[in-house]
């Protein structure tokens, strides 16, 4: 795993080495003051701007292992303490985004195996195969439009003005800088209920998007497991079909869902962004577009390095995490 992030971090800077040394100074500084028209030669220099590529590498790679990411051009703060403010947000729309993801999904999947080529099952086809085809972005635009610009009932963005002032007040504890979590266990239950209210779009964007994934999956899955030959000893004793189906096929079936659910889980990750930014939610996809948009390297680098690392390390988790739940890999 170090080395593959090491060769992530290679990749990452080798594409924006193509870039000025002047375009690439706010990626090396840590205060505005060090931007200044006058000091933007002295930064070149003292950071080795203009010296060969594997020196520029160095000393950017040095500054990252001590947490520096450089000057946020577009929100005018560092890079590091914008991913810390804002990672939390993504971390806690995927979180929710991919809890009905996960049992939607195995659900529906189990349901079309077990109507095997019945009118259940080919409804739910259609629907995956709906799943899959509707991009982010045009889901996001009718749910905008139609619950909030018609209906009025969810409005973008985080929470309310009102929500707000008391999240940010000085006696709120920030416990968990997951804002629901919080909201709870400061007892401010109506802070609560407003952040649910905004997650709502949001995470329906995600789920829709994905659902349609594991429910492919988990249908294949199940479909292999009641052709084996215990499921036939098992109806053979006369077993309901649904015991048949709930205790013995699903069991096994699910090993390649749960696995699947980690990955996707990684994958909502980084495809929060267009959701972010079509609901103006504050997270770390939000803030990729806006630093891509008004051409902020140091923004674009942070992100990329930590959607980077969180794949490589949710890649390591979901790998050990198989071995875990299928005894077979343990035994190969």
């Amino acid at each position: 795993m170090p080395v593959t992030i090491l060769g992530l971090t290679f990749l990452i800077f080798f594409f924006i080495s193509f870039l000025s040394p002047y375009q690439l100074v706010s990626a090396y500084v840590s205060s505005p003051r060090e931007l200044q028209a006058g000091n933007v030669e002295k930064i070149i220099e003292k950071y080795g701007l203009n010296k060969p590529f594997i020196f520029r590498y160095g000393r950017w790679l040095n500054a990252i292992v001590h947490g520096n990411f450089g000057w946020s051009l577009s929100l005018n703060e560092p890079v590091t303490k914008v991913l810390q403010q804002r990672f939390p947000a993504t971390i806690e729309l995927t979180i929710y985004a991919i809890v009905p993801i996960i049992f939607i999904g195995i659900w529906l999947g189990v349901t079309a195996a077990a109507h095997h080529n019945g009118a259940i099952d080919q409804i739910l086809r259609v629907l995956a195969l709906l799943g899959y085809s509707v991009p982010a972005f045009v889901l996001g635009l009718l749910l905008l439009f139609v619950l909030y610009g018609v209906l009025g009932w969810l409005p973008p963005g985080r929470m309310d003005q009102w929500a707000q002032m008391i999240y940010y007040a000085k006696d709120f504890h920030h416990y968990t800088t997951i804002s629901t979590i919080d909201a709870l266990l400061n007892g401010r239950i109506f802070v609560f209920l407003d952040l649910l209210k905004h997650l709502i779009d949001p995470v329906l964007t995600l789920s829709f998007l994905s659902w349609a994934g594991l429910l492919r999956i988990t249908r294949s899955s199940m479909l292999e497991s009641l052709g084996q030959d215990y499921i036939r000893t098992a109806r053979a004793k006369g077993l309901s079909e649904k015991v048949v189906v709930n205790k013995h096929a699903k069991r096994n079936a699910l090993i390649p869902a749960v696995t699947v659910s980690g990955l996707m889980f990684i994958g909502l990750l980084g495809g929060v962004i267009i959701t972010e930014t079509i609901f103006n939610y504050p997270g770390i996809g939000s803030f990729a577009a806006q630093a891509a948009e008004q051409f902020d390297y140091a923004g674009v680098l942070g992100v990329a390095v930590i959607f980077g690392i969180v794949t490589v390390v949710g890649n390591l988790i979901v790998d050990i995490s198989y071995a875990i739940i299928d005894p077979r890999v343990r035994v190969e």
